[in-house]
């Protein structure tokens, strides 16, 4: 399932500058955080590569509360 995504684009006296923003759901899919720093690779005219620097910290999977089972 993809993310439809708005491309921005600032216009500066210096210049232009773009921004792409995406999804919340795939910031959190990805455990991204503030101010990681990100490569980008153009694959085709179509495709973009985004490519993180450096490996994530791993980040714990949620507990799920374990149900105990009765005795009969």
């Amino acid at each position: 399932m993809g993310y439809p995504t708005k491309i921005q684009q600032i216009r500066r006296q210096k210049g232009n500058q773009w921004y792409v923003n995406f999804p919340n759901a795939l910031a959190e899919a990805m455990s991204f955080t503030k101010g990681e720093t990100v490569e980008w690779e153009v694959d085709s005219l179509t495709a973009l590569r985004m490519i993180r620097t450096e490996k994530p910290r791993s980040t714990p999977v949620p507990q799920t509360k374990s149900t105990k089972t009765r005795k009969r």
